[in-house]
């Protein structure tokens, strides 16, 4: 695959999340028609006001062009969108090699992503998370130049690859809104307390300091949290089936595509490379010894059942002398409050204000928008992936005592100085900085899933017209 198709594909999967469904018979591959949960408007298929019209009938011969198949507060899915993002998403899936799953499957996971994506961006209209054009044109340049593309370049290869422009646009507007959601909803507010750092050395030393990363891919059926024994046992039954298609040897994407309820699904089910400290608590004890190419046996947990398989191991890259930058930040974030154009303006007039002479630990003090403020903006000793991408890479150009140019992240707008840099044996110092990112990242992973499940089961959800079987 390509590196261009790659991040198309991310584009595409981040319309996905899980959530529980509110209507039985019309709930999608999360559950059967005895599942049902939700509100009561949901349960009586009450009337909901739509914001805009929904059928469009060609004039003159009454002929259906489009319908409706799911209404999500009041906002419609129609049978045109959802029938688009399945073609589209079976073509990316196609080129990955293998069988795809059947197209009425990977439609039913379609569309319950394509709920979640509405939920997911009418919250954050309600609560002023935005994305304006020029955020956007700016992130679709950047992944134009990470392919070596002109932007004219960049919009012929998504058309030949069937993807309209408009639509592109939209599915990168959500990406950075679901950053922005995750930043402000559970990133700024999760700690990890020295305490939950040590427990993970601990772990880690009684499996003897191994610092292999595993590469891990899953399957999840999710469980609705007010399930009756006999639901549950449907959904274990459900989790046995995709386990046994593993055993037999149909391919992890395949099933993960099929039968995952995780947000990931639509991605083969992959999280990626993660170390240990990384992999999902549920799945800790028993991923250390697991072999590469293994499957776990069904696992429950609070969210459902999982079957976890891990496609490959490999040792922790990396020299243990690194360069390490000492670096202060500045932060303006983007809000409800401050558009981007507002928060530039006040950035650059801080900028004007440190490049004038002023201390930047003072002027970071009194206007910094983040925890560090109360530290002059001090952000401390930082090595590879260890901060922000960006703040790296000023990192790199800047001379002691220089403040960088205007440096967006998905937190904001910043100012960047860096103090000294420095080459250092951080073998210990490293192994602790990896366990306390480890464990924040797997809290954040863990509490945005639940997060975003507890926003689509709030949401009112009325399935229509001939795909209610979906």
């Amino acid at each position: 695959m390509t590196r261009f198709t790659r991040h198309l594909m991310l584009a595409c999967a981040l319309w996905l999340a899980s959530g529980m469904a509110v209507a039985a018979g019309d709930l999608g591959p999360r559950f059967d028609s005895k599942d049902v949960v939700g509100d009561e408007a949901a349960r009586t298929g009450a009337a909901v006001p739509l914001t805009r019209a929904a059928l469009n009938v060609q004039a003159g011969t009454g002929r259906l062009l489009d319908q409706i198949v799911a209404v999500v507060n009041d906002e419609v899915v129609t049978q045109v969108d959802l029938d688009e993002r399945t073609d589209q998403l079976l073509q990316s899936l196609s080129k990955q090699g293998g069988q795809p799953p059947e197209r009425s499957v990977l439609r039913r996971q379609v569309l319950e992503r394509m709920i979640t994506d509405r939920v997911l961006a009418q919250y954050g209209r309600e609560n002023g998370v935005r994305v304006d054009d020029a955020t956007l044109d700016r992130a679709i340049a950047r992944i134009a130049d990470e392919n070596k593309l002109s932007l004219a370049q960049f919009r012929e290869n998504l058309q030949n690859d069937g993807v309209t422009w408009p639509r592109f646009r939209e599915e990168i507007r959500n990406e950075i809104l679901v950053a922005r959601l995750r930043e402000r909803e559970i990133e700024s507010r999760m700690n990890v307390t020295d305490g939950e750092v040590d427990s993970q050395l601990r772990e880690e030393a009684a499996r003897g300091n191994s610092e292999d990363e595993l590469l891990i891919s899953h399957v999840l059926v999710a469980v609705p949290e007010q399930a009756d024994p006999e639901q549950i046992s449907r959904r274990e039954a459900r989790a046995r089936e995709a386990l046994a298609k593993l055993q037999a040897g149909e391919k992890f994407s395949t099933v993960a595509a099929s039968y995952s309820d995780a947000p990931d699904a639509l991605q083969g089910g992959s999280l990626g490379w993660r170390t240990l400290s990384r992999i999902p608590t549920v799945f800790a004890n028993t991923a250390p010894g697991m072999k590469k190419g293994e499957i776990s046996a069904v696992i429950r947990s609070g969210s459902g059942f999982h079957v976890f398989s891990v496609l490959d191991r490999r040792g922790a890259e990396g020299a243990l002398i690194v360069r390490q930058y000492h670096l202060r930040e500045l932060l303006v974030r983007i809000d409800a409050n401050t558009s981007e154009p507002e928060a530039r303006v006040k950035v650059r007039a801080l900028k004007a204000r440190l490049d004038g002479g002023e201390d930047f630990y003072q002027v970071a003090k009194l206007n910094s928008e983040d925890e560090n403020r109360i530290k002059g903006g001090d952000i401390g000793w930082v090595g590879a992936g260890e901060t922000f991408p960006e703040f790296e890479r000023v990192a790199k150009t800047l001379e002691p005592g220089k403040v960088s140019e205007i440096v967006q992240t998905p937190m904001g707008l910043h100012l960047v100085q860096l103090v000294e840099s420095r080459d250092n044996d951080v073998a210990e110092e490293r192994r602790r900085n990896a366990a306390r990112q480890g464990v924040r990242q797997r809290k954040v992973d863990e509490a945005f899933e639940d997060w975003v499940r507890q926003q689509r089961d709030a949401a009112y959800v009325e399935f229509r017209g001939g795909e209610r079987p979906l």
